[in-house]
């Protein structure tokens, strides 16, 4: 925005072909403004080189990670599979909270826990005993629903 500073000049120097007299209220009025404008020119580059240099060291920062992720993760493929478990992983999780009959410490169970056909009983991850858990179905049901 190197314009802004030549539009200034060009105000300033059509003031002083304009000759407005800086005597007058009007002119000290426009004066002022004139040279508050210069001011923001100035300002506004100075935080454009700023930006510059910012967007600069937050390029070489992503080149950094990039090189890293390379060296951590080896292989784009295992990356790619890293970052759709954690896509998944964003997902809402709804969590339940248990006391466990054995140890009675208070653990989180998520849902997903349950839906696994594979787990035939769930284990507490304190004291590492099975925690059985009945659920109250609100199928209309007369049966239970243990797990």
């Amino acid at each position: 925005m190197e314009y802004l500073g030549e539009r200034v000049a060009y105000l300033k120097g059509l003031a002083e072909g304009l000759k407005i007299d800086e005597n007058t209220n009007e002119g000290k009025l426009l004066k002022n403004i004139i040279d508050i404008l210069a001011d923001f020119a100035e300002a506004i580059t100075d935080l454009e080189d700023s930006h510059a240099q910012l967007s600069e060291h937050v390029e070489d920062i992503d080149e950094d990670l990039a090189q890293l992720e390379y060296e951590v993760y080896d292989d784009e493929d295992e990356y790619d599979d890293y970052d759709e478990d954690e896509d998944d992983e964003d997902e809402e999780i709804e969590y339940f909270e248990v006391e466990c009959p054995n140890c009675h410490e208070t653990v989180y169970l998520d849902e997903n826990m349950f839906d696994s056909e594979d787990e035939e009983e769930i284990i507490c991850p304190n004291c590492k005993e099975p925690i059985e858990i009945e659920f109250e179905c609100d199928c209309g049901h007369d049966h239970d629903h243990e797990h």
